[in-house]
């Protein structure tokens, strides 16, 4: 897996740590004092351009996915894939042949029209011309073709139930082959929205289409970066925006105004304490559960999202995924951390595991360091804290030369069990024939979520990693909005439906 792959999967820490300009100049443009009939949402994240065909990174996507592009099917707020652009689809007996019947009398925000060429284009697209590393996804597509105007067939070269759900999110989206040579600053898609202005760092501004094929949204609409959450909810306050969308300062919220809703969704951001599996002294089992029963997830969720995160019994499922058990796999308890270093070895004063837990310089990752520090040096752990520089460092070091024992980092690319530990090259070495057949199992044979929640028991039995808690979405709406959804499943933050009044 290549850097410019793994920036997907570390897009919310990223989000975490970039800095916006907080768009004084643009306040003026996008704000709700300047126009009271525009949506204006605030959030973190800023996308360095439009494109995520060549670009990573989840804020891209969270702007460009529902609003201006759209795929051939959907992923509902229960993780569920419903039709979109395509209407119905038959699938083969063997499951690898999927033929699709599209929606008439779409088009693209540049007028040409949505056809089973145009999405053709778009499945070749993926394969030919992205860099993006999820273009991986799209890899099991063996041809697509056109069977008539509004008739697609697209084969596989063995079944998967990851290609349809990702057809759902970014790696889906239907391009107009008129409309790729811009993509960065002008795209063009099928969505309720067209791009009116991106400013870079601070805004995106979206317009809503009279044409589009679908129910119109009720008005445009913005979303504005900023560097921290106390200027966005200033701005909330003083009436510049109308949603502060992923807020990551809870304790903000006791001092809001009644009038203020505040709802919490869950993410699929997993925060992994990730054990390098491949090197002393994370080779041993033993250690690897040692450091995970010495960890009190509730201390840790307390002292970043104030209690508001979703622990997973350890396991690296977000709730919203159907796999998702709510077992408690790997409990807090100090003592048995004790008994398994003994066990590996580990028996005295004299002859502590040492590590180093490189920390990146990330805010959540920063606050977790101190606690796991003590926690993990009670058991028996010689523990030394390292900050590393992120992303650069952090990438160079940690994920691509594997030179570390543990460390810390929110994965949020949507349903990456397999990525995470099915790739014994991947950047936490976990190497387990067992968990790659049931991985296998789970995308190419019938029963996908009993085969996950094998994978999972077994990555969990083995203490292939330890997710510390699962983060929230934390979204407050100014008096007047609704249709607001906090629970985040793919990346896109869809605002057509959003209503203000």
């Amino acid at each position: 897996m290549t850097i410019r792959q793994v920036a997907v999967a570390f897009a919310l820490a990223a989000a975490l740590s970039m800095s916006a300009c907080s768009a004084g100049s643009t306040a003026t443009q996008v704000g709700r004092i300047a126009d009271a009939d525009s949506l204006v949402v605030g959030t973190t994240g800023v996308p360095a351009s439009l494109d995520f065909t060549t670009t990573a990174g989840a804020a891209i996507p969270q702007a460009m996915m529902a609003n201006i592009y759209e795929g051939l099917v959907r992923i509902d707020d229960d993780g569920q894939i419903e039709p979109l652009l395509a209407t119905s689809w038959e699938v083969s007996e063997d499951r690898t042949v999927y033929t699709f019947q599209l929606r008439e009398g779409v088009r693209f925000s540049d007028g040409s029209a949505f056809t089973a060429d145009s999405a053709v284009f778009s499945i070749n697209y993926v394969q030919d011309s992205w860099t993006n590393g999820l273009k991986s996804q799209m890899a099991v597509v063996s041809s697509a073709k056109a069977l008539d105007e509004y008739t697609l067939q697209v084969s596989l070269t063995q079944p998967s139930h990851r290609w349809l759900w990702s057809m759902g999110t970014l790696t889906g989206a239907m391009f107009s082959p008129t409309g790729v040579d811009q993509l960065a600053t002008n795209p063009v898609g099928t969505g309720p929205f067209t791009l009116e202005r991106f400013a870079v760092g601070e805004s995106v501004s979206l317009s809503a289409r009279a044409d589009y094929w679908g129910t119109p949204a009720q008005q445009d609409a913005s979303i504005r970066y900023f560097s921290d959450a106390t200027s966005a909810v200033n701005a909330l306050r003083s009436g510049d925006i109308d949603v502060v969308w992923s807020m990551q300062a809870p304790e903000l919220l006791d001092n809001l105004p009644e009038e203020y809703d505040v709802q919490v969704g869950t993410t699929n951001g997993e925060v992994l304490l990730a054990m390098n599996n491949d090197s002393p002294p994370f080779d041993d089992p033993r250690v690897r559960r040692a450091a995970a029963n010495a960890v009190d997830r509730d201390a840790l969720n307390l002292v970043v999202w104030e209690g508001l995160a979703t622990d997973t019994g350890g396991a690296p499922v977000p709730p919203s995924d159907p796999w998702f058990t709510g077992d408690e796999y790997l409990d807090f308890n100090p003592e048995r951390a004790r008994e398994l270093l003994a066990e590996a070895g580990y028996n005295s004063n004299d002859n502590r595991p040492h590590i180093t837990i490189a920390v990146p310089t990330l805010p959540y990752a920063q606050n977790i360091s101190e606690l796991l520090y003590s926690q993990l040096s009670e058991v028996g752990f010689e523990v030394t804290l390292e900050s590393v520089e992120f992303p650069a460092v952090w990438l160079s070091q940690v994920f691509s030369e594997q030179d570390y024992d543990m460390s810390i980092m929110a994965h949020v690319e949507a349903r990456d069990l397999p990525t995470l530990f099915g790739d014994p090259d991947y950047y936490l070495g976990f190497d387990n024939t067992e968990v790659q057949e049931q991985l296998l199992a789970a995308d190419t044979q019938l029963d996908e979520t009993s085969h996950m929640i094998s994978a999972v028991e077994t990555i969990m039995a083995q203490t292939g990693a330890l997710t510390v808690f699962n983060q929230p979405n934390i979204v407050i709406t100014a008096p007047g909005i609704t249709g607001i959804e906090p629970t985040v499943v793919t990346d896109a933050l869809a605002l057509a439906g959003i209503d203000k009044q």
